[in-house]
C-alpha cells in the first residue's frame, strides 16, 4: 500500500506548532492561544489530503492545546475558561476539518468526472474523424464546436478555420468562395439562404448536394436537445450516380432529376 505523505503533512505541522508554542511560552515569553493557527492548519490539511487527514490534525491540535493550557498557569491545571476555550477548539477544527474535507471531495469527483467527460469526447472525436460522414455540430448560436474531417476534406476547409468555431454562415461563405458546389452563379445565395433557414428552424428534411468534384452528399439537419444542431453529410455518389443493375437505372435517374427539381426549387425562393 503506497503512503500518502501529504496526509502527513497536516498533523506533522500541527504538533510541531503545538511543540514550539510551549516550549516559547514555558522557557521565554508568554504566547498568546495558538488556536486560530491551528484551525488554518487543519483547514489546509483538510484541503491537502481530504477529512481523514483534516480530522487527525483536528485531534492532534486539541491535544496540543490542552497540554498549552495545562502548563500555562503558574499552577498546572485547567479553569472554567481553559476548558470552555478547549470546547470551542474543538467544534471549531471538527467543523473545519468536515466542511473543508467535504468540500475537497466534491471538488475531487467533479475534477475526475470533467476528465473522464474530456477523455469520452476526445475518443469520440478520433472515432468521428475516421468515418466518411461528414458531421458538424453546431451550438445554440450556430456556431461550429466541432467539425471533423470528412467535412473539412469535402469543402476544402482549413484546419485552422475549422477549429476556429465559425457561424454556420461562414461555412456556406467559404463552400460558395471556393467553388464547392455544382450550382449555377445566381442560385447560390438563394441556396445559402434557404439551407441557413434550415438549420435556423431545425428542418430535417433530406437533401442531395452534387459538388463540384461529381461527388453527391446527402445532408441532414438533427435538432439537438440543447438547442444545437447536428448536421450529417453522407456520401451517396454511388447510390445516386451509379448502379450495377440496369433495372433499376430509371429508378436512379428520378432521384437525380428530383435533385435538380430542388435546386431549381431554391433558386426560384430568392
Amino acid at each position: 500500500m503506497q503512503l500518502d505523505w501529504r496526509a502527513l503533512y497536516g498533523p506533522a505541522l500541527t504538533a510541531a506548532t503545538a511543540l514550539i508554542a510551549i516550549l516559547v511560552d514555558r522557557h521565554f515569553i508568554a504566547v498568546p492561544n495558538p488556536a486560530p493557527l491551528f484551525v488554518c492548519i487543519v483547514a489546509f490539511a483538510a484541503s491537502l489530503s481530504g477529512l481523514a487527514s483534516g480530522m487527525s490534525t483536528a485531534a492532534i491540535a486539541i491535544a496540543g492545546s490542552a497540554l498549552f493550557f495545562f502548563n500555562h498557569r503558574i499552577t498546572p491545571g485547567y479553569d472554567t475558561a481553559d476548558l470552555v476555550r478547549l470546547l470551542m477548539l474543538a467544534l471549531t477544527a471538527a467543523g473545519t476539518a468536515a466542511i473543508t474535507g467535504l468540500l475537497r471531495k466534491r471538488w475531487m469527483d467533479a475534477f475526475a468526472w470533467e476528465r473522464r467527460h474530456h477523455a469520452t469526447a476526445e475518443r469520440l472525436s478520433a472515432a468521428l474523424d475516421q468515418v466518411d460522414i461528414g458531421i458538424v455540430l453546431l451550438d445554440a448560436d450556430t456556431r461550429a464546436e466541432f467539425i471533423n474531417r470528412a467535412f473539412r476534406d469535402y469543402f476544402a476547409l482549413p484546419d485552422a478555420q475549422a477549429d476556429s468555431k465559425p457561424p454556420f454562415i461562414a461555412l456556406m461563405y467559404h463552400g460558395r468562395d471556393t467553388g464547392a458546389w455544382q450550382l449555377p452563379e445566381d442560385e447560390l445565395n438563394a441556396f445559402i439562404a434557404k439551407r441557413t433557414e434550415m438549420i435556423r428552424v431545425g428542418d430535417s428534411t433530406p437533401i442531395n448536394i452534387n459538388l463540384a468534384d461529381g461527388q453527391v452528399l446527402r445532408f441532414i439537419c438533427t435538432a439537438l436537445p440543447d438547442g444545437g444542431r447536428m448536421l450529417s453529410y453522407t456520401p451517396v455518389t454511388d447510390l445516386v450516380r451509379h448502379t450495377d443493375d440496369p433495372d433499376s437505372g430509371d429508378y436512379y435517374r428520378a432521384l437525380r432529376g428530383s435533385h435538380r427539381g430542388l435546386a431549381h426549387q431554391l433558386g426560384a425562393a430568392e
